[in-house]
């Protein structure tokens, strides 16, 4: 018979699942990085290497259970050009060892049914959702001893991104105003398509806001694109790592002590404690509509919170909440870029 206790621990998985969906331990690869050996290219004039487009029907297009909201893709005015995570993490089932295959329909279902799921949903209110499959470089690029390895993964990873921006922009974008979202390793792309296409560029004139997610981003980032101090300012961008509050992860001195960190609950960048209370709703197991799941506040460049408000809290021992970064804010982002993107067109006319 289950015990009280044991309940509790029960629910404490499933919360921890819900906050971390596609959670497993990373495998670590051995062996080097061979340029002889890397996945065939996808091909962006075929919707089967897009996870998302407005023209089909994609995991991009659901809305939480119990949200009561709407898909608004259809009248929407921007667009968003999403980046996904690394979800590459476990063993290769190939040869493609640091690089995932983007035919690959069992890493794709994997792709889709997480990040694209419980992350690029968040945009599709305001903006149509735009999100390439790309060989998006092995987990092992980030902890690799070998820095060529980590470098030539995430190269090629880029490759991809930049051809699907650029295939973007001849076929899709028809001047309308861009969002550009990634999440960790979705982010580092993200950044370097800024660098690439906006910074001091025409195209910074369409540029609604970045949503730079769980990668440390330094204010001196970028020459042109800074970081918003208001809910409401356009053109720049905005940031955070999420953490248990008090704890300090082993990498803090790699960049997140230099980081900006932006409240998604206020979206300023100062230290003043938001609760609970601010926060609209985040997404959960089964992709259900959760209610003020989390406070937040802005501590030397990470993003600080209590255990999650949800039953068996207290059994909660997380303290790098980085799987959860758009999900416990899933709601207020979702509002944010409405925000944004009214005062965006305001400002354009």
């Amino acid at each position: 018979m289950l015990t009280i206790q044991s309940i509790f621990r029960l629910i404490c998985l499933n919360l921890f699942l819900i906050f971390t969906s596609n959670a497993q331990i990373p495998y670590k690869l051995t062996v080097d990085f061979d340029e002889k050996n890397i996945p065939p290219p996808p091909d962006y004039s075929s919707q089967q290497s897009w996870c998302a487009l407005p023209q089909m029907k994609d995991m991009a297009d659901s809305l939480p259970i119990g949200s009561g909201l709407k898909d608004g893709q259809q009248g929407a005015q921007a667009d968003v050009f999403f980046i996904h995570p690394t979800i590459y993490t476990g063993e290769p089932t190939n040869t493609y060892y640091w690089n995932a295959d983007v035919y690959d329909d069992k890493m794709n279902k994997q792709v889709d049914e997480s990040t694209i799921l419980n992350q690029a949903t968040a945009f599709n209110g305001s903006c149509r959702v735009f999100a390439p499959r790309y060989r998006q470089a092995h987990y092992s690029a980030f902890t690799t001893t070998n820095p060529e390895n980590k470098l030539k993964s995430l190269t090629l990873a880029y490759e991809d991104v930049k051809k699907a921006f650029e295939y973007y922009l001849e076929n899709y974008n028809n001047g309308r105003p861009i969002v550009i979202a990634g999440h960790s390793q979705g982010t580092i792309h993200a950044k370097l398509l800024l660098k690439d296409y906006f910074e001091n560029k025409p195209l910074k004139n369409q540029l609604v806001e970045a949503y730079l997610i769980g990668i440390a981003t330094a204010a001196s980032e970028f020459d042109e694109i800074k970081p918003s101090q208001t809910a409401s300012q356009t053109g720049g961008f905005v940031t955070w790592n999420t953490f248990l509050k008090g704890y300090y992860p082993d990498y803090y001195t790699n960049g997140l002590n230099k980081a900006v960190c932006t409240n998604p609950l206020t979206w300023t960048c100062d230290e003043t404690y938001a609760p609970k209370e601010l926060n609209s709703g985040g997404v959960g197991l089964k992709f259900k509509f959760a209610k003020n799941p989390a406070d937040a506040q802005v501590h030397k460049g990470m993003l600080w919170i209590n255990k999650p408000y949800v039953p068996g809290r207290m059994f909660l021992k997380t303290k790098i909440w980085h799987r959860a970064d758009i999900n416990l804010y899933w709601m207020n982002i979702r509002e944010n870029v409405a925000l944004r993107l009214e005062n965006f067109l305001s400002e354009s006319k």
